[in-house]
């Protein structure tokens, strides 16, 4: 890896957000044995630990003496601890890709939290394709929100609602078990006309 200038603020905040979808990810792939959210989890891996790599490059390259030492060294110790989030993440996701068994009490224990994670791929033919996530309001019709999409090589994290989806999106949506259920079959375009209003 090498040295790219990108500001801490930013470093920082981006560190944050994916280490939290990294917690969520983790947890539902384990109750759903989901070995495309586990595999996300350890893509997301590596980019924090890049991450972590520049903030600690910009924290040497800052300390010219005693008081920006110590400013620097804050920042050391967030990037390192983000990364240690990021790679107790990892671990848990890699239970499921190296199929290590996970006490049914364990995964019952964890359907019972009010919210879970999921990711749908968006399909030809979808009602979600070529709309915005403000056009289909799905907080508000299904009780569930979009904290990412997967588009390629690139991932958008807590995009706005003016980000048009496109056949092939990977969105990963926060909510209640039946919002997130129908929530993917909208994505695989089974979802019956008029279900989320009229704008859909």
């Amino acid at each position: 890896m090498e040295y790219k200038p990108v500001s801490v603020r930013e470093l920082l905040t981006e560190m944050k957000n994916l280490s939290e979808l990294m917690v969520d990810l983790a947890y539902s792939a384990v109750m759903f044995e989901d070995r495309q959210l586990a595999e996300e989890v350890v893509k997301l891996e590596q980019r924090v630990n890049e991450m972590s790599y520049q903030l600690l490059l910009h924290a040497a390259m800052a300390a010219r003496g005693r008081v920006d030492a110590e400013l620097a060294s804050g920042v050391s110790q967030i990037a390192m601890a983000a990364d240690r989030v990021s790679n107790a993440a990892a671990d848990i996701a890699k239970t499921v890709l190296l199929g290590i068994p996970i006490s049914p009490v364990v995964r019952r224990a964890l359907r019972r939290s009010e919210e879970t994670v999921a990711m749908a791929k968006v399909e030809e033919g979808s009602r979600l394709v070529g709309r915005t996530l403000g056009e289909l309001s799905l907080e508000t019709s299904m009780g569930v929100d979009v904290i990412a999409v997967r588009r390629g090589g690139r991932l958008f994290v807590d995009p706005e609602d003016d980000f048009k989806l496109s056949r092939g999106d990977r969105v990963i949506v926060r909510g209640s078990y039946p919002g997130v259920e129908e929530f993917k079959s909208l994505a695989m375009g089974r979802w019956e006309a008029g279900r989320l209003g009229e704008g859909v």
